[in-house]
């Protein structure tokens, strides 16, 4: 194992102290260096439901008139577009917490080096969890620009759409992250794949909920991602219920849990 700082973040230095939250500034900051010149996975990753909403919602909204959400009929363009701008801080994420960090952790032992530096576990776990957030996000605030562009933006609320999704990203990054620690082969992420694909098709993300019964709406509707879809849509349709306090309360508790799993789970990997 290395011991040279040289994976560590810029201006690292092995033996100054940092100030409270300044490691995980420094993680932030190596990831954007590093990603600086890959701008193209962020394009690739803001084209993917920008597709879908010209596909599924400009398209097959041909077919479909509208929606009812909360008693407002909304159009199905209208309807699709938040699930999509969901999605996007989903999928964002998501890869850069399992594959991205998967790679980090069991073939470039990047986080043993950083250990070799003042960096502590907590560093590492809030660092990579705040990227996979952020990069989410650039996602999602691109796609808010294509959906007031097109005219699916009616109300003030989708202000708050981004922090909404700045949250998703959040919640699903810790959780992913922590899974990921589990995770010994490249095989494993069939598992991934095996959970990402039914959450995106059966979120709410092309259809209401009330299209399941009984048992089954309710497990949809405890999903993470039907609570990030619900909360996106009220707030970019202006059409608020109580549902997105649920979804605000159920996110924050999730992406804490997945948290503080991570540094556990870092400790034990890299501390013993």
């Amino acid at each position: 194992m290395s011991s040279t700082p040289r994976a560590s973040a810029p201006g690292l230095s092995t033996s100054s102290p940092l100030r409270p939250l300044e490691g995980t500034r420094l993680l932030v900051l190596r990831n954007y260096v590093t990603y600086k010149s890959a701008w193209k996975l962020f394009l690739t990753g803001f084209l993917e439901p920008v597709f879908y909403l010209f596909s599924i919602g400009i398209g097959v909204g041909k077919l479909i008139h509208a929606f009812e959400l909360n008693g407002h009929s909304i159009p199905y363009a209208e309807f699709v577009a938040p699930g999509m701008l969901a999605a996007s801080a989903f999928n964002g994420a998501l890869m850069d917490s399992t594959f991205n960090v998967f790679f980090k952790l069991r073939y470039e032992h990047l986080y043993d080096q950083m250990l070799a530096t003042p960096l502590t576990t907590g560093d590492i776990a809030r660092g990579e969890i705040i990227w996979g957030q952020l990069r989410g996000a650039s996602y999602s605030v691109a796609f808010l620009v294509v959906m007031w562009a097109m005219g699916l933006v009616h109300s003030w609320w989708a202000l708050l759409a981004f922090p909404a999704t700045l949250l998703i990203g959040f919640a699903f990054s810790a959780v992913c992250m922590g899974l990921t620690t589990w995770m010994t082969s490249w095989q494993d992420f069939d598992k991934i794949t095996l959970v990402q694909l039914p959450l995106f098709l059966f979120s709410g993300t092309f259809f209401p909920v009330t299209a399941f019964h009984g048992v089954l709406r309710w497990i949809v509707e405890a999903t993470p991602l039907y609570r990030g879809v619900v909360l996106c849509r009220e707030l970019t349709t202006g059409v608020l219920s109580w549902e997105s306090g649920v979804s605000v309360v159920y996110l924050v508790a999730m992406g804490v849990a997945g948290l503080i799993v991570v540094r556990r789970r870092l400790d034990a990997l890299l501390l013993t």
